[in-house]
């Protein structure tokens, strides 16, 4: 598997604050991004893997209402998460 526990522990560590602290938005968000960054590297590989193509846009619709949430919760969090994570332009 590609995301091990150890690896999804490091992740809410770094974004969530703590590696118990699964539910925090910033810790979500920055799992979603990074099994987007997995799904679209295997789509670049597999162009006709369509179940893959429909679970990324679910993960990218997903991480979107989050970050809508949390950018109307917290702003400068959020730019701050958005520029870690680089997501935006």
């Amino acid at each position: 598997m590609y995301l091990t526990t150890e690896k999804k522990e490091e992740i809410f560590r770094k974004f969530g604050g703590d590696a118990k602290n699964t539910g925090s938005t910033q810790g979500q968000i920055a799992l979603f991004t990074h099994r987007i960054n997995h799904l679209t590297e295997h789509l670049k590989k597999n162009r006709k893997d369509y179940g893959t193509q429909k679970a990324l846009l679910d993960l990218v619709g997903k991480r979107k209402s989050l970050l809508t949430y949390f950018k109307n919760r917290e702003i400068v969090l959020y730019r701050e998460l958005i520029k870690d994570l680089g997501i935006r332009k």
